[in-house]
């Protein structure tokens, strides 16, 4: 070749494995290179003969259909130039014999996704094998929105592909271990093809506000063909019930396969795929569980709930619910386009509830906003602070002359939104999380910000629209904007629920309702109280049974009466159901003569035995070990069509075992042999579900060492 012959590449070297070293991307399951923007990767040119000063050198990136200069969607990085003035830079780092090493930074807000680099030199124009570069948001990179400046946070909320979502009711708060998998393969791009269906322009894929909120809103099937179909009917047969998923991996792989929604999920499946998506695309994220969930359809932050003469909830009385928990999202991220102040936390919510903008997505709304009441900042922060704020107005409906009568019994205005909760950084287990959604209960920047709230949610003299609206007078609906106070007793009452025993499915339930009276004097009470099966959203499944007394009481004393329901009451409804349900104990106590009324009301999980996983500690990578779930049924009830389904990321895929029926004492033994893919610390978590029972979990930590 003369030394003026045209320079041709004859090859590139994306030196994959330093720098997705580098760029926190190693663990991607997927032959391209994988960076995060605003931070420098090198690839390594080599060409047909030395590279000259006068030779013409382009690297061409270019992103999405037909990409051209002028839309900006092509990179174009000449090394003897200036800096390109869309903020990427490129340079030789060393320039020997036919090699070449360049270094590359794209700019800390380029927009992600999948770039084509191509690279130009004269009139050719080399096109690589794997050409396409994966760019993601870098929370490592100081210029970028989603920068977090703690090591071990960015641990958890960006490469932590395991976790747990908190469920259960506000004090029997119990964990189910998720994979999130963000690494697995097709897992990026999965997601990749989310952000093409999303339409965002390109411009807005630069911005993780745009990004989230769109990601909240294809998570679910309800406008745009996204990943997961809710269902909350109790019938899932022509699909995965949505208390049998164990993590997001084989959701959004079925999803990239047949590209149709995948049926069916729940609010935790919902947030647990958004997390997903979120930390894979580089996001910072974490689920957050809020439990006593308010859905206040209205925006007047009211809940209105109905009770029979014996304390049993009626369901079809309200539009409104308080769901036992609701799970959503928190991504992190600054907030440029508000004013200042508002950078970190933002919520975001991909479960459908309500339309935003006339599509069921929902954020990213600033925990800051929902914390003050600045509650008319984009997006959706009204609903997120009804969620965590409303008030609960307990109502008694009975029969007068053949009409229904409502009576207010009392307002509850503490039971909305406590515990939230999501997973402690580096530790597996619960942080709590409420005070960065609201001041203190009762502290005086709580009742600014419920005055700064209402002023934009309640105007004066706005009316709920009730079921039952022409019935109520309008003095009695408090329609008047007012931060509303516990009300103080004259004789002290109150009210205790406790269960005497634990709760096992195919025991009698022993529940005990305690009531106190604090002030002398003889007081006579008439209480209610009645045990019903209820779903996570509120809707009651079944009535158990009920108690009506009347019991005297002498001054600062109290009294237990039981209520107690036999297993052949509710085992054929937790069997008919396809949901886990819960325990709901609601009691009414009024004191004769007095304005004393009280409503209280609990909701308790059922006790399942345990699943036991044997394995070793540690494993080498790519030797097989085997791993035992072992499970003993101690209930005194059968378990039918038990399935066990397993996961270990990183050393096998989801797996299902039909163990068929269960008798009470019989041992389940299953066993895999699995070869570890990957080093650290991994986790196996396990599932077992059963026509009585539906979702006894498990996990185990193994390290695998090289």
């Amino acid at each position: 070749l003369s030394p003026g012959a045209n320079l041709e590449v004859t090859g590139i070297d994306f030196l994959k494995s330093q720098n997705c070293r580098l760029h926190h991307t190693d663990a991607y399951n997927i032959k391209n290179l994988v960076v995060r923007r605003g931070q420098p990767f090198q690839l390594q040119l080599s060409f047909s003969r030395e590279l000259k000063a006068t030779d013409k050198l382009a690297l061409r990136f270019g992103i999405g259909e037909k990409p051209t200069k002028i839309r900006g969607t092509l990179m174009s990085l000449n090394p003897r130039k200036e800096q390109d003035l869309s903020g990427w830079q490129i340079s030789i780092v060393k320039n020997s014999g036919k090699e070449c090493l360049l270094s590359v930074t794209t700019s800390p807000s380029a927009p992600v996704g999948k770039y084509i680099l191509n690279v130009k030199t004269g009139t050719n124009i080399y096109k690589p094998e794997n050409s396409a570069v994966y760019l993601l948001f870098n929370p490592w990179c100081e210029g970028d929105v989603v920068f977090l400046a703690e090591e071990a946070q960015r641990k958890e909320y960006v490469l932590n592909d395991t976790g747990y979502i908190y469920v259960g009711s506000a004090y029997n708060i119990y964990n189910r271990p998720w994979n999130f998998g963000q690494f697995e393969e097709f897992i990026l791009d999965a997601c990749m093809y989310l952000l093409d269906q999303s339409k965002l322009q390109l411009s807005n894929k630069r911005d993780p506000i745009f990004v989230s909120r769109a990601m909240s809103a294809l998570v679910n099937a309800n406008d745009d063909n996204g990943v997961l179909l809710g269902n909350w009917s109790g019938n899932y047969n022509n699909g995965t019930s949505p208390m049998d998923w164990i993590g997001s991996v084989s959701i959004l792989q079925q999803y990239f396969k047949t590209k149709k929604p995948v049926c069916y999920g729940q609010c935790w499946v919902f947030a647990g795929v958004l997390t997903t998506v979120m930390r894979c695309l580089g996001i910072p994220s974490r689920c957050v569980s809020n439990f006593n969930s308010a859905h206040d359809t209205e925006e007047n932050l009211t809940v209105d709930i109905y009770l029979n003469e014996y304390g049993e909830k009626l369901n079809s009385m309200s539009f409104d619910s308080v769901w036992n928990f609701h799970v959503w999202n928190d991504v992190w991220m600054k907030r440029k386009d508000l004013p200042s102040g508002f950078d970190g936390w933002q919520a975001i919510d991909s479960t459908p509830q309500e339309q935003s903008q006339g599509i069921f997505q929902c954020g990213p709304c600033p925990l800051k906003a929902v914390r003050e009441g600045d509650v008319y900042l984009p997006f959706d922060c009204k609903f997120v602070y009804a969620e965590v704020n409303a008030d609960k107005v307990y109502w008694v409906v009975k029969k007068v002359n053949g009409k229904d009568k409502y009576t207010k019994i009392s307002t509850e205005t503490r039971g909305i939104g406590v515990n939230i909760s999501t997973k402690a950084v580096g530790q597996d287990k619960r942080e709590d999380i409420t005070a960065q959604y609201k001041f203190p209960e009762g502290s005086e920047e709580e009742r600014k910000a419920m005055q700064k709230a209402i002023s934009f949610l309640r105007p004066s003299g706005m009316v709920p629209r009730a079921h039952f609206a022409s019935t109520v007078p309008i003095n009695d609906r408090g329609s008047t904007p007012q931060v509303l106070r516990e009300t103080v007793s004259k004789t002290g009452l109150k009210l205790e629920i406790n269960n005497k025993e634990a709760l096992y499915p195919g025991n009698p339930l022993e529940l005990a309702i305690t009531v106190k009276i604090s002030t002398p004097g003889s007081w006579t009470i008439n209480l209610a109280s009645s045990c019903q099966l209820q779903s996570y959203t509120g809707k009651v499944k079944a009535s158990l049974g009920y108690i009506k007394e009347t019991i005297k009481l002498e001054g600062n004393s109290e009294t237990q009466v039981p209520l107690k329901i036999a297993p052949d009451t509710y085992m054929k409804t937790l069997s008919s159901v396809e949901d886990e349900v819960l325990v709901l104990v609601t009691a009414i106590a009024e004191v004769q003569g007095t304005d004393d009324k009280l409503t209280k009301e609990t909701t308790m999980r059922f006790e399942y035995p345990p699943i036991t996983v044997q394995m070793p500690e540690t494993a080498k990578l790519n030797k097989e070990f085997s791993c035992a779930f072992i499970f003993k049924n101690k209930l005194n009830v059968p378990l039918d069509n038990c399935k066990l389904m397993v996961e270990g990321l990183g050393i096998f895929k989801m797996s299902t075992f039909d163990e068929g029926d269960v008798k009470p004492g019989r041992i389940l033994k299953s066993q895999i042999i699995c070869t570890p893919t990957r080093v650290g610390e991994k986790k196996i978590v396990a599932k077992l579900t059963s026509t009585q029972i539906k979702g006894i979990s498990a996990e185990k930590a193994i390290t695998i060492v090289e």
